[in-house]
């Protein structure tokens, strides 16, 4: 019987005649570079209607200095500075003499990019026992290297952003005190801090984050105070045999949950408002949504690894980066759930043999997963990819071992390493994969970004898809599955999305200026990836492909064109709109240097 063959994720490869690896849009609505960025400076108006004397905006002289010529063919115009944002100077590439100059391709992160603390805004800092009003005097007392007279950090202060507090107006009071950047929304005559006494007393006991760690644990963790009996256990038994141990001895493995529904998309967000505002746009869609939360810094710290939102949809927590294996065995967090553990690509190099490389040391992983099995309460589920060299697959090798070793759920992304996005994910080696893991769950992922892509997805017999970039493209994306529809949301729409990202990114970490400068840089990250969205009612034929590159197009409306430029400059405006003009000297360059669409 001859093997079936899967259409390709995204529609089909011969539908319209645009240019290969470029959205098809509506040829009324496309343009120029020259044109986009005018378009954007004059905020839709045509040079003529402006004001007599009235200068062009800097976003036009921005946008305009890093122009393609007109001459320039259609092809080069497209090409989007190598897929780095706009506006970012590169530096020129050392061509030896006599060598034909060639392009360096632009691929994976912005490793060198400018990195400026949010405290590094604030010129004058209030003493932490002014803000929190406590009772007691300053430890440092005169050392101390903060203010101490409010009126000499008022005279200071940055202008307010706005009339009305988040936490305030949330929680019934603001902790930020006179340094909130809302603050007279709740400062009285004399700067005291006013309190909202009913909300106060709603919001009394509850804990708005899990899996913290507090600062006595983390003392007595540096101390080395804190012993954990079933890890230091099997060390010890691995340093003495060698080999892993299988036999009766061995802690019984937790099963998978047999509630767990198939076919329920499994999303990972960029951050936890990210995760958040993803869930509210899209709660009606699966209330029972499993959420990551990854895209933690490497120098974050373990609790920063661990901690999350507590919202109803959570049920699942990421751990990131590159981790020795007592770290794997000992990081359990306090939850009757599901652990997902990942080392991440760029955080885990793979020549120290972390990350995708486990692929290739099948004894290491097994002594990491049977570790993790014999301290962990929870089941155990992995992400993988198809393997590390391009055409070179070994998950349909692994899948057997892992399934062996007592993972009770495993997740394939459907590229290698080397590929990266640069290709399709090959769903038809997931399909096969399937079978060679079954009966072990396998969650398929890569290139979803409609309901169409889904269903086509499901159609391999997967029991569920995990679905990344298409989270962060479209976070209505769960809606659209829902309801089986191309939703064409508006501009206003999308914007009252990252409104609420805004809210939850204050709540989460504050309002005083050091608050908003967080959630400035994790909106401007997030809007690396919201350029990318082509509206529905604007494309030729749907759905999307997530690998195609939008052309330059002007929008239904002016923040519609705004929310498509890809260039740093615009996305700072729109963030503007929301958390105030940024700083001085104010500096963002994105992390990814977005080449998924060659």
């Amino acid at each position: 019987m001859a093997e079936e063959t899967l259409a390709p994720l995204g529609g089909v490869l011969d539908a319209g005649p645009s240019e290969r690896g470029v959205a098809p849009i509506k040829p009324q609505y496309l343009t120029t570079k020259e044109q986009f960025h005018t378009f954007l400076g004059t905020k839709g108006k045509s040079p003529g209607d402006r004001a007599v004397g009235e200068p062009d905006s800097d976003r036009a002289e921005i946008g305009s200095s890093v122009c393609c010529n007109s001459s320039d063919p259609d092809t080069k115009r497209l090409k989007l500075e190598d897929g780095e944002a706009e506006g970012v100077e590169r530096p020129p590439l050392e061509v030896e003499e006599g060598e034909p100059q060639q392009k360096k391709r632009a691929r994976g992160q912005n490793k060198r990019r400018p990195h400026m603390k949010p405290t590094c805004y604030d010129d004058n800092r209030l003493c932490p026992s002014l803000v929190q009003e406590s009772a007691e005097k300053c430890f440092f007392g005169e050392r101390c290297r903060f203010l101490h007279d409010v009126d000499i950090y008022l005279a200071s202060k940055p202008p307010d952003l706005g009339d009305k507090c988040v936490l305030f107006e949330t929680f019934g009071k603001c902790i930020y005190g006179v340094t909130c950047r809302f603050a007279r929304a709740h400062m009285g005559p004399q700067h005291q801090n006013l309190v909202k006494e009913e909300l106060v007393k709603q919001w009394e006991g509850q804990k708005l984050t899990s899996n913290g760690l507090s600062k006595d644990l983390q003392h007595q963790l540096r101390k080395k105070k804190v012993r954990f009996d079933h890890s230091e256990k099997y060390l010890k038994q691995l340093s003495k045999s060698g080999r892993v141990e299988t036999g009766e001895d061995q802690t019984p493995i937790p099963a998978a949950e047999p509630e767990a529904p198939k076919g329920e998309p499994f999303e990972a967000s960029i951050d936890f408002p990210g995760h958040m505002a993803q869930n509210s746009a899209s709660a009606d869609a699966h209330e029972s949504l499993a959420s990551l939360e990854s895209g933690v810094p490497l120098s974050e710290t373990v609790s920063g690894i661990l901690e999350r939102e507590t919202t109803p949809q959570t049920d699942v927590v990421c751990s990131s980066g590159h981790l020795t294996d007592e770290d794997l065995i000992k990081l359990r967090p306090r939850e009757k759930k599901r652990l997902n553990i990942q080392n991440k690509l760029y955080l885990a190099p793979l020549t120290t043999g972390g990350g995708c490389a486990l692929m290739n040391r099948s004894s290491k992983f097994e002594q990491i997963v049977r570790g993790m099995n014999q301290v962990l309460d929870v089941p155990l589920t992995v992400k993988i990819r198809t393997g590390v060299q391009e055409k070179v697959n070994l998950a349909h090798r692994l899948l057997p071992e892992l399934r062996e070793w007592g993972v009770a759920l495993a997740t394939l992304h459907g590229r290698s390493r080397e590929q990266r996005y640069t290709k399709g994910a090959d769903w038809q080696y997931i399909q096969h994969c399937v079978a060679v893991a079954s009966p072990m769950p396998l969650f398929g992922n890569g290139d979803i970004l409609s309901y169409e892509d889904a269903n086509r997805a499901l159609q391999t017999g997967v029991s569920g898809i995990m679905i990344a970039r298409g989270a962060l493209i479209k976070p209505w994306l769960f809606t659209e599955i829902k309801e089986q529809r191309h939703w064409d949301i508006s501009s206003g729409e999308r914007l009252d999305i990252l409104r609420d990202f805004t809210s939850y990114g204050l709540e989460h970490w504050g309002s005083d200026t050091q608050g908003v400068e967080k959630t400035r840089k994790f909106l401007l990250e997030w809007l690396s990836f919201l350029c990318r969205y082509i509206p529905v009612g604007l494309l030729e034929h749907l759905p999307q492909k997530i690998n195609e590159r939008p052309p330059y197009y002007l929008g239904r409306d002016h923040l519609e064109t705004l929310m498509a430029s890809q260039n740093v400059d615009d996305w700072i405006s729109i963030s503007e709109m929301l958390l105030g003009p940024v700083p001085p000297a104010f500096t963002f360059l994105p992390k990814h240097k977005a080449n998924s669409y060659r």
